[in-house]
């Protein structure tokens, strides 16, 4: 089942009473002002030339490692060979 004309004319008649014709116009010219701000905003956005923001500096991050010195392995001895036998 569709809306017809006479649907939506209850509906805006009851919109009309119940916030009255003074409220109605004030959201359409609160809508209205907030439009135009917003449009304002953007023509301000446009003439203003979007500089490139630099890029942050890299994080130094200092480590401090432990350089351990290496033990000498003792001198290993020949390994003795099997004698299959």
């Amino acid at each position: 089942m569709g809306l017809s004309w006479s649907h939506i004319l209850i509906v805006l008649l009851l919109f009309v009473l119940l916030f009255g014709r003074g409220k109605i116009s004030e959201l359409m010219g609160d809508l209205a002002q907030g439009i135009k701000s917003f449009k304002k905003g953007m023509a301000e956005d446009e003439e203003k030339p979007a500089e490139a923001p630099t890029p942050p500096e890299p994080k130094v991050i200092e480590h401090k490692a432990e350089v351990k010195a290496r033990a000498t392995k003792p001198a290993s001895r020949p390994k003795a060979t099997r004698k299959s036998g």
